[in-house]
């Protein structure tokens, strides 16, 4: 199997993403894996702090290592990660790829917690025999991921700027970067705002690392063709299949009078899958 890097070299040259989706519990993670498998494309399955705790750090590897073994192409990242020892934390348990998230830091202190965390990435996967590509945020989207009156204050106004994006790249030696381009985590109800296509082509010849979007819920199709086309390698979702989850359990619990959990949680399962279903094939269209 290809590492997670080859996978990302292969979306760039062909102009497609690679679609990032996290999991809270086990029917989450299987709809994901199962749309990914039926689709013959490689995902990446994002746990945040709060996912890692509630799902379990090692019983996370555990799940994604179980898939990889029946040959799907899955990866995990410990995504938004906000200190350096839960950074180690997730390394040390056999994580592919981790998200430093220090946009609220002063910018010389979110390089060298950054700088830190790739280091130790490094040092565990050249002991280890693995890779581990760090990834960091730059520049406010917000943080939550919820539906939204409105746009969250200072979220989306401060854009990435390319040269501060590509001081960043050179001083921390990160993998991957995922900037402020007009995206927001979280859906706004009344549409989430545009990206900036020209930005987005900027920072990616600029920086010259890979481009992840977060907050790719509420985005419009349209939106998300250009942004990829423009440069973006790996695409967030998050609140749209929170939302698929959260409809279908509530339509399954008043459709269906059993106590059986694997009954009343099998139509969430399958409302997630078709979200990650249309993604997948947007994202690679």
């Amino acid at each position: 199997m290809k590492t997670l890097r080859e996978y990302i070299k292969e979306a760039e040259e062909k102009k497609v993403a690679i679609g990032h989706f996290n999991f809270s519990n086990l029917e989450g993670f299987h709809a994901i894996v199962w749309a990914a498998k039926e689709l013959g494309l490689p995902i990446i399955l994002g746990v945040s702090e709060g996912e890692r705790d509630f799902v379990g750090i090692h019983e996370s590897v555990a799940l994604v290592k179980s898939a990889r073994e029946q040959g799907i192409p899955v990866f995990l990242n410990a995504d938004h990660t906000y200190s350096l020892e839960r950074a180690k934390e997730a390394i040390d348990a056999g994580f592919d790829a981790i998200i430093f998230d220090g946009v609220k830091l002063p910018l010389e202190e979110n390089i060298e917690i950054t700088k830190q965390v790739v280091e130790y990435a490094r040092e565990v996967g050249e002991r280890e025999g693995r890779e581990i590509l760090v990834e960091s945020e730059l520049g406010f989207i917000g943080e939550s991921s919820k539906l939204l009156e409105e746009i969250p204050a200072g979220a989306g106004e401060s854009k990435t700027d390319p040269e501060e994006a590509l001081r960043f790249v050179q001083e921390t030696g990160i993998d991957l970067l995922a900037p402020s381009i007009g995206n927001i985590h979280g859906m706004v109800k009344g549409g989430n705002p545009e990206l900036d296509i020209e930005l987005i082509k900027n920072i990616h010849e600029t920086a010259g690392v890979p481009l992840v979007l977060h907050g790719g819920s509420g985005i419009s199709d349209e939106n998300f063709v250009q942004g990829i086309s423009a440069g973006i390698g790996i695409v967030h979702i998050n609140t749209e299949i929170r939302k698929a989850f959260r409809d279908g359990l509530e339509k399954s619990l008043r459709d269906n009078d059993s106590v059986a959990p694997y009954k009343y949680l099998a139509m969430p399962r399958e409302e997630i899958k078709k979200v990650v279903m249309e993604r997948l094939k947007l994202f690679n269209s």
